[in-house]
């Protein structure tokens, strides 16, 4: 009996051509997810302590903090909503870093600052030494005071780790900080804080001020 030619379809044979030549069809692949747009500062500053350090914050609220280009462990924290807002609102109203800032004035050096907008294939950079300018001022503080934030989380967690006795000083410099608005992300500190409060190898009075840190900063959270 002879197959019914006519039901069958005329793209058969090329379905069947491009199977032998290993010509199916492949669902192309998803292009990764583009990394969110960052803001960069660093310092560079022989003499000073750190000599060099830098931020770097990306949009989505990540931070990290290094104090050399290839330091492979750097202090992670994230910023809430209100603080990221305020870094990305400043670095817009700086255009991006797409003029000058240093100021046209004569003043001693005082270290390299450098402004970096990264987005995509977008990339602008700033440096300068002073600046008048009052949105550069500000955003310096941010990072700065964020700069802070990590060298005190380092500092407590070192002294935590070696040096028992200073953990009361430690944490009362940290509590300094904090009332004088100066720490960023408080929240970082808090596994700090309650490892200290609850380790019974610590004085006394540095555990009762560590846990009564810990409290403020979850009570400044509500």
């Amino acid at each position: 009996m002879k197959p019914n030619r006519s039901r069958m379809h005329p793209w058969l044979p090329l379905v069947a051509a491009a199977a032998l030549l290993g010509a199916v069809p492949i669902p192309a692949q998803q292009n990764a997810p583009a990394a969110p747009a960052r803001v960069f500062y660093s310092r560079d500053f022989k003499g000073s302590v750190p000599p060099y350090f830098q931020v770097a914050l990306s949009k989505d609220g990540n931070a990290e903090y290094r104090e050399a280009v290839d330091d492979d462990l750097p202090v992670k924290f994230k910023l809430d909503e209100n603080a990221l807002g305020a870094v990305f609102g400043l670095a817009e109203k700086l255009g991006f870093f797409d003029h000058p800032l240093e100021a046209p004035v004569k003043v001693a050096f005082m270290g390299t600052k450098t402004f970096r907008y990264e987005n995509g294939a977008q990339k602008t950079e700033v440096k300068f030494n002073y600046s008048q300018d009052a949105n550069a001022l500000a955003l310096l503080d941010w990072f700065e005071r964020m700069g802070e934030s990590a060298r005190a989380r380092i500092d407590l967690e070192r002294t935590a780790k070696y040096d028992h006795l200073g953990v009361f000083q430690a944490v009362t410099a940290l509590e300094a900080a904090m009332e004088g608005n100066r720490l960023v992300a408080p929240e970082q500190f808090l596994p700090m804080l309650d490892r200290v409060a609850k380790n019974e190898s610590y004085m006394h009075t540095a555990r009762v001020r560590a846990a009564e840190l810990a409290d403020a900063i979850r009570a400044a959270n509500k």
